[in-house]
């Protein structure tokens, strides 16, 4: 954890500028998802990409794990957009933050070192992987293959933490969406479909816990 500011505000700007890099290069990349998002959208989207990536700057410091985790950051809010506004999870973002975590985690350990951390991150993202296949299977309506899919990424951020990560993140993603469909029943409009995506949830409790539990 750092305490000088210098480094999460460098890192917010980059968050900021990031975010709308990414987002032409999925509407270019992936045509089907519709196209760029609203401005209000992209907006939003870029202040929360920036604040994440102050917030990551601010737990992990100069560290060799900061790149993995603003991938994370990265991604997740990208993903989280579109989940949220198309229930969609599309395999090549998903795909891509599974193996970008891989790549970027790998030389972390190795700098660190810490193998014990990339043997918890490959086994997290197995076990969370397969705690929502079961799920997935038992109860489709719930949870979607998008959502098991980004389970195996997730559980391997946290696993390579710790195990106490990977237990709340999974448990508090279940929390998370819980209080999300309580609020969009709540605030739901006529056009607004009734079911809720659960991978904004999955994503914002990853992060929670990779910021708060240390």
């Amino acid at each position: 954890m750092t305490h000088d500011p210098t480094l999460p505000l460098l890192v917010a700007l980059g968050g900021l500028l990031l975010s709308p890099a990414s987002e032409f290069l999925i509407a270019r990349i992936l045509p089907r998802l519709g196209g760029l998002p609203a401005l209000k959208i992209r907006i939003t989207t870029a202040a929360v990409t920036a604040l994440l990536f102050g917030l990551l700057a601010w737990r992990f410091g100069f560290s060799p794990e900061l790149p993995a985790f603003l991938l994370l950051a990265l991604l997740g809010a990208q993903l989280a957009r579109i989940d949220f506004t198309l229930h969609l999870l599309p395999n090549p973002l998903v795909l891509l933050l599974l193996t970008g975590s891989l790549v970027l985690l790998a030389p972390a350990a190795a700098f660190t070192p810490d193998w014990p951390g990339l043997f918890r991150a490959l086994a997290g993202g197995a076990i969370l992987f397969s705690g929502y296949l079961i799920l997935g299977l038992f109860s489709p309506g719930s949870i979607g293959m998008g959502d098991v899919k980004l389970a195996a990424p997730l559980g391997m951020y946290l696993g390579y933490l710790g195990w106490e990560q990977v237990l709340y993140g999974g448990l508090l993603g279940f929390v998370v969406g819980g209080v999300l469909t309580v609020l969009m029943l709540r605030l739901r409009r006529k056009e607004m479909p009734a079911e809720t995506a659960h991978g904004p949830a999955m994503i914002a409790a990853a992060i929670g816990v990779v910021l708060v539990l240390q």
